[in-house]
């Protein structure tokens, strides 16, 4: 599920022209550092990511829909990276997986 997820996300960034430049899939959460214009608007990508995602999943993995009634909650998380090296940021990305 995890390696069709990282599709997924791929593929509505490309439609949205959202550049990614680390992700990561976690068990129970998704760490995303990506490049977003203005005008679109963060809430408005990860919107999309979440329905998309969720959409495409529950068709293809059936098994999903009874395990969870639903698959991404209503809330996320969104930080700016200010002025933080972007290396750094894609480093404790990286290293999520391993924590």
């Amino acid at each position: 599920v995890d390696v069709r997820l990282k599709e997924l996300i791929k593929e509505t960034c490309d439609q949205l022209n959202v550049e990614i430049i680390e992700m990561e899939i976690m068990p129970d959460h998704v760490h995303l550092l990506m490049e977003v214009d203005p005008q679109l608007g963060v809430h408005k990508a990860v919107k999309q990511i979440k329905g998309y995602s969720s959409k495409v999943l529950r068709t293809e993995f059936p098994w999903l829909k009874s395990r969870l009634p639903s698959l991404w909650t209503n809330s996320y998380f969104v930080s700016t990276v200010g002025g933080a090296p972007l290396a750094v940021i894609k480093q404790y990305i990286e290293n999520q997986k391993n924590v």
